[in-house]
């Protein structure tokens, strides 16, 4: 079967995955998935996707394949790992393109890539800045890195998951990016939320508050994506408080080799332990507020 015929792979169907799956099922691509949770692996076939049964059938069967998982360990793992796609790929077979959506420490990104054979696999670095629903949609802008013509090869899939976005150099670099915009994000989140739980302790309508919040100097997006969700209490998940929690531990890691304090993201990680210390971690990441009210005096 000729390459650019297989199907593309989407190893981890949680929420970025199954987005990303949606939009390449949109675009008529065939896609074939893999998890090790079988529930979300249900879900992905109900979206009219085919399921495999592991990352080597991924492996033999499609090309390109978009990596959606947690970490970087599990990024690793399914590269490298014993049963992952360099050790399960037809040795005869041509290179195959990954193409990594996940949130990764950068710097273990590049050293990955500075290690993997060329003539197996080319590495594609895409994280996303945006929700799996905005995802969904079509409105997130990917950061990608890496060889440029390795994305360029991979333009197709990478349009049809992000019709918006950025070549940003070597590999590592997209991962730089998307920490830096999740800091801001985060942070953002966390100013909405203090900000909501403040205007109703003084007595404000919450709703009218919003609303005038959002025609204010004060304004960002995080008021239109977030904003209901934390008033209405719908934590439904678009973004794990985990995942979050994951993220902004990277982001103070990678601080701390840089020597730089991050005063509010410490801030922002420490809301996001109250919430996983909660039982909220399977929330959504606007479950910050519910940590701001706690914090009554």
């Amino acid at each position: 079967m000729a390459e650019r015929q297989r199907p593309v792979g989407v190893i981890g169907t949680g929420l970025m995955g199954t987005a990303c799956a949606r939009r390449l099922l949109a675009a008529g691509f065939e896609v074939l998935g893999y998890d090790t949770d079988a529930g979300k692996l249900d879900a992905f076939v109900a979206l009219g996707g085919r399921a495999a049964r592991s990352v080597a059938e991924i492996a033999r069967a499609s090309n390109p394949v978009v990596i959606a998982v947690f970490n970087t360990d599990q990024v690793e793992d399914t590269i490298e790992g014993p049963l992952g796609l360099l050790a399960t790929r037809p040795a005869d077979s041509p290179p195959l393109t990954a193409i990594c959506v996940s949130t990764c420490d950068p710097d273990r990104i590049a050293a990955l890539v500075a290690r993997l054979p060329a003539a197996r696999l080319r590495y594609v670095e895409a994280p996303v800045s945006g929700t799996s629903e905005q995802t969904a949609r079509g409105e997130s802008l990917g950061l990608i890195g890496g060889e440029p013509a390795a994305a360029e090869a991979a333009r197709d899939v990478i349009d049809a998951i992000c019709p918006r976005w950025h070549h940003l150099g070597a590999a590592g670099n997209g991962g730089r990016a998307k920490l830096a915009i999740n800091l801001i994000l985060g942070i953002n989140r966390a100013a909405l939320a203090e900000g909501l739980v403040f205007a109703e302790r003084m007595g404000l309508a919450p709703e009218a508050f919003l609303k005038v919040a959002r025609e204010s100097a004060a304004y960002s997006q995080i008021m239109d994506i977030k904003g209901a969700k934390m008033l209405k209490g719908d934590f439904s998940p678009q973004g794990y408080a985990t995942q979050t929690l994951k993220d902004f531990s990277l982001m103070l890691e990678l601080a701390r080799r840089l020597k730089q304090q991050l005063p509010l993201g410490e801030t922002y990680a420490g809301l996001m332990k109250g919430c996983v210390a909660a039982g909220e971690g399977a929330l959504d990441n606007s479950a910050v507020i519910k940590e701001i009210r706690r914090r009554a005096t």
